[in-house]
């Protein structure tokens, strides 16, 4: 059996293939059409970040994914607090349900989406998250492109050996959630223009102080765990 750290890494180069395999080709010709050298890059990292970057220069996207990021995604106590989690469940991804499989996939179509956000020029610095990244990751699944990405991770996956669970998670309130933050976990909270991102200071009882970073640098919030969520 592999060190956890190494199957999260194997389960993201599958993610990374199924990113480029499924969502890149689909845009791609588009997307050179206003921006002829644009090309997509995906790698693992060790750690949860799991991210989009855009090299304006040389046109180059980055996605990473971070191998704690998809092992956090295997149970429900680590799965409960992620930003996709809770998008699935309140924009109905998937049917709503909460799986292992449909973390991993639409963790992948989070990913594209913030890159088609980035190549409209609807990223902006403070509103990541906003209506038009929205937009896009919903069209993402209306139009099937995230069933078609599920099902390509899914048989990837079984190719190389691995077991994407498919059955819905039992997640836990989001009250008992505590022990789950520590200091320095990169948290976003808020919704529309109220939506901020920071680190975490300190854990209390019901809240955690929180140090906000980005268009909140210099201010900190006491937020309750109910509202928390790691950053993506």
């Amino acid at each position: 059996m592999t060190s956890d750290t190494q199957t999260g890494r194997a389960i993201a180069r599958l993610m990374c293939a199924t990113t480029l395999d499924i969502l890149w080709p689909s845009y791609r010709d588009s997307l050179r059409q206003t921006r002829p050298r644009t090309r997509l890059e995906c790698r693992t990292g060790s750690g949860r970040a799991t991210y989009h970057r855009y090299d304006h220069r040389d046109q180059h996207h980055l996605i990473t994914y971070g191998a704690r990021m998809v092992m956090a995604k295997q149970t429900p106590d680590t799965a409960a607090s992620w930003l996709s989690t809770r998008e699935i469940r309140s924009r109905g991804y998937f049917g709503g349900e909460v799986s292992v499989l449909n973390l991993l996939a639409h963790t992948c179509t989070h990913e594209f989406a913030h890159l088609l956000q980035q190549h409209a020029g609807k990223r902006y610095h403070g509103s990541v998250h906003n209506a038009h990244f929205y937009q896009l990751l919903d069209q993402l699944n209306q139009d099937g492109l995230a069933d078609q990405t599920r099902e390509h991770l899914a048989g990837l996956a079984s190719q190389h050996g691995w077991h994407l669970d498919d059955s819905p998670m039992a997640l836990p309130s989001q009250e008992s959630q505590a022990g789950q933050w520590q200091r320095g976990d990169h948290v976003c909270f808020g919704e529309g223009r109220g939506a901020r991102e920071g680190r975490i200071l300190r854990v209390n009882r019901k809240t955690c102080t929180v140090e906000g970073i980005g268009a909140s640098r210099g201010l900190r919030f006491r937020v309750p765990f109910v509202m928390l969520e790691t950053a993506e």
